[in-house]
């Protein structure tokens, strides 16, 4: 048994973990059996196990777990790099939560997840400036078509004696990036989300489509988050780490909490299957 296997046991058909089929073996686990080796798994590698169980959207209360474990870990661990070492004792944990933060986010990352559009911040709306023309008959005006109609005047155009002016209007217009829905697919905008795009080169020159590993996503299917917005978090905490530090020493930090989430969750991948078999 995977990690994979466990998410329908959180989200069932039926409410009875014990409705399920009856076991064909003598020594087929019952639910309560595989409930009973999650358990175990959650103990043996905490880390893993929570940030997959986030990851899949189980549980808010294991994302924020894993977001705490790693974390401590990062505290941890933060001291080999100079930069982070050298932070003020008050400063230092919020920047490594931050880290962490940001890395759980990445390692959540899959090509049919969503993240809000930068452009409307996620409203599906921006605010947009509008010139309208406006136009109104004087008082004056009016007294004179009122005489004139009185007195049967003919050949008078009521257009003629209207004031025109231009007004720029403050309006919300529907965001053109996300198409008002507020959120944008994180699939690769080349491979869109397969891992493979169309070699145009090879493709051209055999006469038949010819596909290779996406360049632009590195066969992941989706795109990671932007290093420098990371940074950018980090700058709003303190501006003690500039960007050439962060380039050279705070980044192979990060991207390593990214890894370490991986390597946790292959942990406790292995722990279940030892735990059922």
């Amino acid at each position: 048994m995977n990690l994979e296997a466990t998410v329908k046991y959180h989200f069932p058909k039926t409410a009875n973990f014990e409705g399920m089929p009856p076991a064909t073996k003598s020594d087929a686990l019952t639910g309560t059996d595989q409930m009973a080796a999650m358990g175990m798994v959650q103990s043996i590698a905490p880390m893993g196990f929570s940030a997959f169980m986030g990851k899949v959207g189980v549980s808010k209360n294991d994302a924020e777990r894993a977001v705490t474990l790693l974390t401590e870990y990062a505290l941890q661990t933060c001291d080999k790099v100079a930069a982070l070492r050298k932070l003020d004792s008050d400063i230092k944990p919020a920047v490594v939560q931050t880290l962490a933060t940001y890395a759980y986010l990445d390692y959540c990352r899959a090509a049919s997840s969503k993240k809000p559009c930068e452009c409307c911040k996620g409203e599906g709306f921006i605010a947009g400036e509008v010139f309208t023309m406006k136009s109104h008959m004087p008082f004056v005006a009016q007294d004179v078509m009122r005489t004139a109609i009185k007195w049967g005047a003919k050949g008078i155009i009521p257009s003629e004696y209207e004031v025109r002016r231009e007004i720029r209007e403050q309006v919300r217009v529907l965001c053109k990036e996300c198409n008002g829905k507020g959120t944008l697919s994180t699939a690769c905008s080349d491979c869109r989300g397969r891992g493979e795009a169309v070699d145009r080169e090879e493709t051209k020159r055999q006469g038949v489509p010819v596909k290779c590993k996406c360049k632009r996503c590195n066969s992941r299917g989706f795109e990671r988050i932007l290093s420098t917005d990371v940074h950018r978090a980090v700058c709003q905490i303190t501006d003690a780490i500039t960007l050439d530090t962060w380039k050279k020493s705070v980044k192979p930090f990060y991207d390593g909490l990214s890894t370490k989430l991986e390597i946790e969750e292959e942990w406790a991948n292995s722990a279940l299957n030892k735990v059922t078999q």
